[in-house]
């Protein structure tokens, strides 16, 4: 972690896990969601880190952990969509397991689920981490707390994958639809963190600086990251516009990751 991300992500950590803190109720979960490269990772690790030092247990984990096996998504590819091969989209993650790990987290020592990116596939139960009785479980993801779309709003393509290769709507009206199977893991979040990107231009170029920081033999060439984001165009920018009025807080960003200003829903 760069010495600037952690300066960046520091005071609104120390301040969620002053709110995590103050919250009598346990144990909590609290949910950072963002578009690829928005900062979850750093903020959830930091966050555990400042509820540590609080003397609260507390365990982070990722949505991408919670993908569906490689043969799974080979399975829904073939009877579903092609498109459901590469991950992400909602309907290729593991909800059921998902919830399960962080009910049982917060109750009992837990082997945490792992994803292997460079494998495409999930890692041997035998190799999870275990982790130990968490006060405050912290969850980041690029989708949640997303609410599916109006049917309506599916029909015209924002981007050429939707065009040329979803031209019959299939695979966009699989993942909206997708989203209702995800209610019950979002109802498990005491806390909603909103980390709102300036525009989608932004979301690719993140994207590309994380994919700098890979072996140049994983590095996805321009075409086929262009390709790979435009997957997650659709959701990300519907989640610009719905997810603000309901996030608990709403973080938003600047073109060079910088917090701009934090908007803090009113609870009735």
């Amino acid at each position: 972690m760069s010495p600037s991300a952690r300066n960046t992500w520091l005071p609104l950590a120390r301040s969620l896990a002053d709110d995590a803190v103050a919250i009598a109720a346990r144990p909590l979960c609290i949910a950072i969601a963002g578009a690829q490269g928005s900062g979850k990772t750093t903020l959830a690790e930091i966050l555990t880190e400042q509820l540590l030092l609080a003397g609260v247990s507390a365990v982070a984990c990722s949505l991408d952990d919670f993908y569906l096996a490689r043969a799974r998504r080979i399975e829904l590819a073939r009877s579903v969509h092609p498109l459901l091969i590469t991950r992400g989209v909602p309907g290729t993650h593991d909800v059921d397991l998902c919830i399960q790990t962080i009910d049982s987290v917060m109750r009992t020592p837990t082997a945490m689920p792992k994803f292997d990116k460079g494998l495409d596939d999930v890692v041997d139960r035998s190799a999870w981490p275990m982790a130990g009785v968490a006060d405050v479980v912290i969850i980041e993801g690029w989708c949640l707390g997303a609410r599916p779309q109006p049917a309506d709003d599916l029909v015209t393509p924002i981007n050429d994958l939707e065009r040329d290769e979803d031209a019959d709507v299939r695979w966009r009206r699989y993942a909206n639809d997708a989203l209702a199977r995800y209610r019950a893991l979002f109802a498990r979040f005491d806390r909603l963190v909103f980390l709102r990107a300036p525009d989608f231009d932004a979301v690719r170029r993140w994207r590309a600086e994380q994919e700098l920081q890979l072996p140049r033999d994983r590095r996805m060439s321009a075409p086929q990251l262009r390709r790979f984001t435009a997957h997650y165009e659709r959701l990300t920018m519907w989640m610009q516009k719905d997810l603000p009025g309901r996030a608990d807080l709403t973080v938003l960003l600047d073109q060079d990751h910088a917090i701009e200003t934090s908007i803090t829903k009113t609870r009735p």
